[in-house]
């Protein structure tokens, strides 16, 4: 898809570019939205735990089975810690997932009755959820938008784009929130990560095919 004509160029200020980025990016991938499969709060919880370090995919082919078998809090601290992470264990770094899984919910039973709280300050004191878990539960499951849920897509586009220069998650993504108007937080967020999928992969970015090819300090073409 060439990109379309305009008087900005790469090296423009960045809060110059962002905009018309966001508009392409948009129009490219108007169907981007989450890939993990969740039908609930807890659902969501668990699959973004699981998706660290995993495709999305393989996360949805663990929890087609392990969400019939663990459907509360309860469930998941009732087995032995040896069988959830045997559940568990195609996704990898199980043990390091069971033990948060596990952790995430005894502070589910312990403080809030069960349920998945609704802020991003009692969500950060589970075991094993930071701010990108957070967000992106509480985006798609309570429609929620406090911040920007930054994962290793959105982390290297947005380096490439030279909205961030970076390492540091927390950091990106307050880059990221004072860049982008607040209704654009929870959308773009699956707009870059669709891009860094399809066209800004990790070795070799296809900037050819880029439809902000001309807007990027990091494009080749």
């Amino acid at each position: 898809m060439p990109p379309k004509r305009t008087a900005l160029t790469r090296s423009s200020p960045v809060e110059e570019r962002a905009p018309a980025i966001v508009e392409r990016l948009t129009k490219a991938y108007p169907e981007a939205t989450v890939a993990l499969t969740a039908s609930n709060p807890l659902e969501m919880l668990v699959a973004t735990i699981l998706s660290a370090q995993c495709t999305d995919e393989r996360v949805n082919k663990v929890t087609s089975t392990l969400f019939v078998k663990y459907r509360t809090p309860e469930d998941y601290l009732k087995v032995p810690e040896s069988e959830l992470a045997a559940d568990i264990k195609p996704t990898g770094f199980f043990n390091q997932k069971t033990r948060s899984i596990r952790g995430a919910c005894q502070r589910l039973v312990d403080a809030y009755d069960g349920a998945v709280p609704d802020t991003m300050e009692e969500l950060v004191t589970l075991p094993g959820v930071a701010r990108k878990t957070a967000n992106i539960v509480l985006g798609n499951s309570f429609g929620i938008v406090v911040g920007i849920a930054v994962d290793t897509h959105v982390r290297r586009v947005s380096q490439r784009l030279g909205f961030t220069a970076n390492e540091d998650p927390d950091k990106i993504e307050q880059d990221l929130m004072r860049i982008l108007p607040k209704e654009q937080w929870f959308p773009f967020t699956y707009k870059l990560i669709d891009h860094g999928r399809t066209v800004c992969v990790a070795r070799k970015p296809r900037c050819e095919d880029c439809p902000v090819s001309d807007l990027c300090p990091s494009s080749s073409v």
